[in-house]
């Protein structure tokens, strides 16, 4: 087993659970597995996928982090691409009356956070990650942000970067603070941008 500093990167669906309680399975079926596969083929960074989780992805990058500036970029692209994703989805179910809730119930929701010591273990033909900074990350997809989309940022990845790399501006959203607490983990810091639609 290697254990080395890595990036972690969860695209998560929310309103998930909703969706596959209020459609038929024919409909969930196919829609979830599209916008799974979106979310995929949208990374242009190089993320290695360990595994899809029902409602999420988990990336991860060992070594070199991407810039700032590329992650946010990155971060966007794969919610421009899912809300399109969900338009076109929307249409093309047009027959089905659930079809209207799929850009009303579903959203997106990616966590980034970084590692120093994240274990890397070869299962099958996936790589398997294990370690206490693979538990911080989802931990931090159960917080108390008051919204449904949003791109999560923990202090553990934000001490990678210099203050003029965080620093650029963006004009699509604004940076909040906010906090976990863990029993095992502790105080868990991070920042977030809400999300709306771009599309």
């Amino acid at each position: 087993m290697k254990a080395l500093p890595t990036l972690l990167c969860i695209p998560d669906i929310s309103g998930f659970t909703q969706f596959m309680s209020k459609t038929d399975f024919e409909l969930s079926s196919k829609v979830i597995p599209s916008l799974l596969n979106k979310i995929v083929y949208s990374n242009e960074i190089g993320l290695k996928i360990s595994e899809i989780e029902g409602d999420a992805v988990l990336f991860y990058k060992s070594g070199e982090l991407p810039s700032f500036k590329e992650l946010l970029d990155q971060c966007r692209f794969f919610y421009t691409e899912f809300y399109k994703q969900l338009h076109a989805l929307k249409a093309r179910y047009n027959g089905d009356k659930a079809a209207e809730m799929i850009p009303e119930v579903l959203g997106l929701k990616i966590i980034l956070h970084y590692g120093e010591e994240v274990g890397l273990v070869p299962v099958g033909k996936r790589i398997k990650l294990i370690g206490e900074d693979v538990i911080t990350a989802h931990r931090l997809l159960k917080n108390e942000i008051p919204n449904e989309e949003y791109i999560l940022i923990s202090e553990g990845l934000l001490s990678q970067f210099g203050t003029n790399e965080k620093e650029f501006p963006i004009d699509w959203g604004t940076y909040k603070e906010g906090f976990i607490q863990e029993e095992h983990l502790g105080e868990i810091k991070f920042q977030y941008i809400q999300l709306k639609p771009f599309v």
